[in-house]
């Protein structure tokens, strides 16, 4: 297991949703989301230096079927652009039923819908950071699978 803080982000519309780890890669906590937008890009950024991760971890939305819709275009080219801002590697992973799990978890802890819309996002990343983690703690290395398939080292 490579020692580091890693962030992982859930990219929406509106909010895009982040998480890190702690140093040692076991366990993801949600941070305060960003604000979607011209600025998403440098507010995470920032994040990479203020945590000093030494990755970033982008949820690609895709169908059931493992199809690429809208969404995970956009989730690529956002990936992209935040891949050419900063010098850390920044990964794709498949988040099918992430902000599904997000929202069952904060409703089973009391919380409805419209209470948990603004922590959905971040909820969402942790999800998707821990799946990662626990994967990589698992195999014991990090994934070398091909980004442009959803998986891998770049964006």
């Amino acid at each position: 297991m490579r020692a580091g803080v890693r962030l992982a982000v859930d990219v929406g519309s509106v909010r895009i949703g982040v998480a890190r780890s702690d140093a040692t890669g076991a366990l993801a906590v949600p941070l305060d989301a960003v604000r979607a937008g011209a600025t998403s890009v440098e507010d995470v950024a920032a994040l990479v230096l203020e945590w000093e991760a030494i990755e970033v971890i982008v949820g690609l939305p895709l169908s059931m079927s493992g199809a690429e819709g809208t969404a995970a275009a956009a989730a690529r080219g956002w990936a992209a652009t935040l891949a050419e801002r900063i010098e850390v590697p920044v990964r794709l992973v498949d988040e099918r039923l992430s902000t599904v799990q997000a929202q069952r978890a904060l409703q089973a802890g009391g919380r409805s819908t419209r209470q948990s819309r603004s922590l959905i996002d971040s909820a969402s990343a942790v999800m998707v950071l821990q799946a990662d983690l626990d994967r990589e703690a698992a195999q014991g290395t990090m994934s070398d699978a091909d980004p442009r398939s959803g998986e891998g080292t770049s964006a």
